[in-house]
């Protein structure tokens, strides 16, 4: 028996923290399951010969997109061919490059073999596998049409997957220029500006405000840089340790939200996911409030998880889909005009989808516009800083010479 260190969430989102010891994770993730709560992630707990415990897998490879959408695409091929799953993934383990899936994939195969369900399985694994990815194989093993599932998951991440590197691509050049901008900056002020005031001091030479301004930031910088570097990291670590609360996770994610530029372009990405989610699990057959409850956990924001998570509340007190996400305040007229449409006619997967394609070319439209946006802000920026650093550093460069020719 090994032991497992735990984090698993309750019905209503509680956080729930612990160890357990088991066979395997998946014996882990099946009790957890029989007790009401969602498994986040279970790890392995070791001991090293000083008897100090060590978490095992701490610095291991990430299953990234890529490896998940070939996963999904090679099952839903070998299901077509009539391949059975445990065989397919015997055959998986051994021609996965990555090794954590293909760990994850051979732990899959050992807990079928011992009778355990396919998304039971899975969920022994919430790091490679999301709760909206297990849902949607529970429908396909209940329903199943495990090729169908594994299909509509390979089209779900490739489009999630493709709106992410937009996104990515479009924040990337900004992100650059700014990173640049601040490391010429701190490398002007803690070594040429002392050279430079070094040399005026030495001239004796009246310095205009700019330049004093410049030098007085310099001085700080060099007297107290150990002190800023400090301030820095420990902002980071501090800002990292307190996402990991949930008030100020939902605080921070909604400021997210809220950046100039970037900010509407993120929402309308997250919105689309939603809708996107939300169709595939009502098209597979999934209870309208378990789909409440598993699609806001897989937005990866912890604000519009909270909104979208109330509307389940309000369907619980007899409101409709419609009435239910208008008063979350997180969607246009448009999209509450389909839902009603959709409810109306019975047909809200096939309207959330034509949802999510209008937030898609929505942002794809914004993401061109971007860098049009973005380019002419950071040329300000670069001349502003160009045009002090000018004034700061040349124009004494007059008074020093005129103090040369005196004497």
């Amino acid at each position: 028996m090994a032991e497992y260190i735990y984090r698993a969430r309750a019905q209503h989102g509680e956080l729930r923290e612990g160890t357990m010891e088991a066979g395997s994770a998946g014996v882990v993730a099946a009790r957890l399951q029989d007790n009401g709560l969602i498994p986040i992630r279970i790890d392995l707990l070791e001991k090293n010969r000083s008897g100090k415990i060590v978490l095992n897998g701490l610095f291991r490879t990430k299953v990234s997109d890529i490896d998940l959408i070939q996963f999904s695409r090679q099952m839903a091929s070998l299901s077509k061919a009539g391949v059975p799953i445990l065989a397919a993934l015997h055959g998986l383990k051994d021609t996965t490059e990555n090794p954590v899936l293909a760990e994850a994939i051979s732990d899959i195969g050992t807990n079928l073999e011992s009778g355990r369900e396919l998304a039971i399985a899975m969920s022994a694994h919430p790091s490679i596998f999301s709760q909206f990815y297990i849902s949607m194989i529970r429908i396909g093993e209940t329903t199943g049409k495990m090729e169908e599932i594994f299909f509509q998951l390979v089209r779900y991440l490739e489009r999630d997957r493709q709106t992410r590197n937009q996104i990515r691509s479009a924040l990337r050049y900004p992100s650059f220029v700014i990173i640049t901008i601040i490391a010429a900056i701190t490398i002007i002020n803690l070594f040429v500006i002392p050279t430079f005031a070094q040399v005026f001091h030495k001239f004796g030479a009246g310095l205009p405000l700019e330049t004093r301004l410049l030098v007085m930031c310099s001085n700080f910088m060099v007297s107290y840089w150990p002190v800023l570097l400090a301030i820095v990291i420990g902002g980071v670590v501090g800002v990292r340790l307190a996402l990991r609360t949930p008030r100020f996770r939902v605080s921070w994610d909604r400021t997210i939200l809220k950046i100039p530029l970037a900010g509407p372009i993120i929402h309308r990405a997250t919105l689309a996911r939603f809708a996107r989610m939300f169709a595939m699990a009502t098209q597979a057959g999934v209870p309208l409030f378990q789909t409440l409850t598993i699609v806001p956990k897989a937005l990866n924001n912890a604000w519009l998880e909270d909104k979208t998570l109330s509307m389940r509340d309000a369907l619980e007190r007899g409101e409709s889909i419609t009435r239910a996400a208008r008063h979350t305040g997180v969607f246009n007229s448009l999209v509450l005009q389909m839902l009603a449409v959709g409810e109306e006619t019975g047909s809200i997967d096939t309207l959330l989808h034509e949802v999510a394609e209008f937030y898609e070319d929505e942002i794809e439209q914004d993401i061109k516009r971007l860098s049009d946006r973005i380019e002419p802000i950071l040329l300000v920026i670069i001349a502003g800083i160009v045009l002090v650093l000018a004034l700061g550093v040349f124009l004494p460069m007059w008074n020093l010479a005129e103090v040369a020719i005196k004497k």
